[in-house]
C-alpha cells in the first residue's frame, strides 16, 4: 500500500508541529519554506556579537511543546531545556515607581498591596475568575474546532456553554478591570494581556481575562539556548521522523482536481504531489495568492487583522541592573495609546515599550559588558502609512523615554542598531498587513470568527497557525496544529 502523502506550507511553529504529527500518523511529510530558516516569526538574528531572539521572547504553556516529543516517545530533556521565571517581568513607570510582576500567586498579590492601593484578596480574587474562564473555556476553545457539531456533543461542552456568561463575553476587559481594581497601575497591568493577541483592551471582551491565569498559573519561562532553540528542537524532532524540508522554495499555487487537493506548484515550476495539505500561511495569502481561481471567505478575509509590532534590535555597551529579562515601561496615557493604534492607525508620542534582554540569562548573546536589547511597541497593521517617518518619531520618543525613566543617556551606550517593522513582518512571514495575530480580537465573537482549521469547500484542505483559530502566540499555534491534524483522516 502506498504511503499517503502530506504538504504543509510554512515551517513556522504551527507547521513543523503539524508536520511532526502527521508524520506519526504514517504520512510522508514535505514542508515548503519560502525562507531559508524555520520558524517564521520565532526566528534570530545574529550581528556583530550580538544574538537577539527576532520575535516572540516570552515562553509559556510549555507542555505543548513537550507534548509533540512524548507523542514520538522521545524525552524533550533531550532536544531542548528550560528554566522556570520567579519573575515574569519587571514594570518601570514615570513616577519611578518600580513594579516585579512574579509568577506565585502569593508574591503577586503581596507586590500589588505594596506598591498600588489595591489589596492583594482582590489580586487574588481576579486571578480565581481568571481561572474559572479557563476552566471553562480550554476544552473548547481552545482544544477544539468550533466549526464542527461534533464539537459540542458531549457533557464537558454543554456545560460550558450553560456556564456561558460567566466567561464575561459582553464586557470590554477595561470595564471588567476597572470592576476589580481601583488603581490605574493595577488595571493597566491587567489591560495590557489583550496585547498578547494583538488586540485592544478598551474593545476586547473581558473573556481574555483568561491570559493571565496562563502566566500566573502555569507559570513562564526561559528556555536555556533561547528561544529559537524551541524551533531548532522541534525541526530536529520532525527530521528524525523523517519530515523532508525544503527551504528558498515558494509555493505558487495549490492545486485541485475539482474540490480535492492534488498537490501544489512551487514557484521554479516543480509539481509536488499530495492529498493532505496544511497552510500554515496567513489563511489571508493562502486564499488570495494561492487559492485564486476560488472564491475566498470574503466575511474571514476582511476582518480586522491584528495589531503589528515595530521593534529595535540593539546593541547595548552597558548592562542595566535595574532592568530583567523581561521589562515594560507603560505609556503615561495607555488608552490614548490604543486610540492611536487603532482609530488613528499611527503611533503615540509615548508609547508603552518592551524590552527583552535575553542576555540576562544567557550570557553569550552580547559580548562582555553589554546587553542584547529587544526594544517593541505595538503599532497597527501596516494600511499604507509613511513608516519611515512614524519609526524616525517613534525612535526619538523611545529613547527619549527610556533615558528620562532609566536616568541614564540610553543612546550614547547604542552600538548596534537593526529595525523590524510591519512592513518587513509582512514580507518575511507572509503575514498579512504585518499583523502578529491574523484577526483582532476586539470583537465578542472574535472567536468563532476566526478562520476554521480546514476547508468545508476543498477536500484535503486544512490550516494552522496564528490566522486561524484558536490563534496567535507559541502556545495556540501548536494548539492548532494540534486542532488541524485531528480533523485529518
Amino acid at each position: 500500500m502506498q504511503t499517503a502523502k502530506a504538504i504543509i506550507i510554512g515551517a513556522g511553529v504551527a507547521g513543523i508541529a503539524s508536520a511532526i504529527r502527521l508524520a506519526l500518523k504514517g504520512f510522508d511529510v514535505k514542508v515548503f519554506e519560502a525562507n531559508s530558516y524555520p520558524g517564521g516569526k520565532l526566528s534570530e538574528l545574529q550581528f556583530e556579537g550580538f544574538r537577539f531572539d527576532a520575535g516572540p521572547s516570552l515562553f509559556t504553556m510549555p507542555q505543548y511543546v513537550d507534548e509533540l516529543f512524548a507523542l514520538a516517545k522521545k524525552n524533550p530533556r533531550d532536544y531542548f531545556n528550560y528554566q522556570q521565571l520567579d519573575l515574569v517581568c519587571r514594570y518601570l513607570y514615570e513616577d519611578r515607581t518600580l513594579f516585579d510582576a512574579f509568577a506565585d500567586e502569593e508574591k503577586l498579590a503581596r507586590e500589588f498591596e505594596i506598591k498600588t492601593t489595591d489589596t492583594a484578596e482582590s489580586i487574588k480574587k481576579f486571578l480565581k475568575k481568571s481561572r474559572e474562564i479557563y476552566d471553562i473555556t480550554d476544552h473548547i476553545f481552545l482544544q477544539k474546532s468550533l466549526h464542527k457539531i461534533s464539537s459540542y456533543i458531549n457533557v464537558k461542552t454543554l456545560s460550558s456553554l450553560l456556564h456561558f456568561l460567566k466567561i464575561d463575553p459582553f464586557r470590554s476587559m477595561n470595564k471588567a478591570n476597572k470592576g476589580f481594581f481601583r488603581d490605574s497601575k493595577t488595571i493597566e497591568y491587567f489591560n495590557r494581556y489583550a496585547t498578547y493577541n494583538g488586540s485592544n483592551p478598551y474593545q476586547a471582551p473581558a473573556t481574555l481575562n483568561v491570559i493571565p491565569h496562563l502566566e500566573h498559573f502555569y507559570g513562564a519561562f526561559f528556555p536555556v539556548k533561547g528561544m529559537y532553540s524551541i524551533v531548532l528542537s522541534l525541526v530536529k524532532l520532525a527530521e528524525e521522523l523523517g519530515v523532508k524540508f525544503t527551504y528558498n522554495t515558494k509555493v505558487a499555487e495549490i492545486k485541485l482536481d475539482g474540490k480535492t487537493v492534488t498537490g501544489i506548484t512551487t514557484e521554479q515550476g516543480e509539481f509536488v504531489t499530495g492529498n493532505i495539505l496544511i497552510s500554515n500561511m496567513d489563511v489571508y495569502f493562502t486564499y488570495t495568492k494561492l487559492l485564486r481561481s476560488r472564491v475566498s471567505p470574503a466575511k474571514v478575509i476582511r476582518q480586522e487583522r491584528s495589531s503589528s509590532a515595530l521593534i529595535f534590535y540593539w546593541g547595548i555597551k552597558k548592562k542595566f541592573k535595574q532592568l530583567k529579562l523581561h521589562n515594560i515601561f507603560f505609556s503615561k496615557n495607555y488608552c490614548e495609546e490604543f486610540d492611536f493604534i487603532w482609530k488613528r492607525k499611527s503611533i503615540y508620542n509615548d508609547p508603552t515599550v518592551y524590552i527583552n534582554i535575553s542576555s540576562k540569562l544567557k550570557e553569550d548573546d552580547a559580548p562582555n559588558d553589554s546587553e542584547n536589547w529587544f526594544v517593541m511597541i505595538n503599532v497597527p497593521p501596516n494600511v499604507g502609512q509613511d513608516w519611515d517617518e512614524l519609526i524616525q518619531h517613534a525612535r526619538r520618543n523611545i529613547l527619549e523615554k527610556l533615558s528620562r525613566v532609566l536616568e541614564t543617556p540610553v543612546e550614547d551606550y547604542l552600538v548596534f542598531e537593526k529595525i523590524l517593522d510591519p512592513r518587513d513582518i509582512e514580507d518575511k512571514t507572509s503575514s498579512y498587513q504585518g499583523s502578529l495575530y491574523g484577526t483582532s480580537s476586539n470583537n465578542k465573537y472574535a472567536a468563532f470568527l476566526r478562520h476554521a482549521n480546514f476547508s468545508s469547500k476543498i477536500k484535503g484542505l486544512y490550516f494552522a497557525g496564528g490566522s486561524v483559530h484558536p490563534g496567535g502566540g507559541i502556545p495556540l499555534a501548536l494548539l492548532s496544529a494540534k486542532i488541524a491534524c485531528n480533523l485529518v483522516p
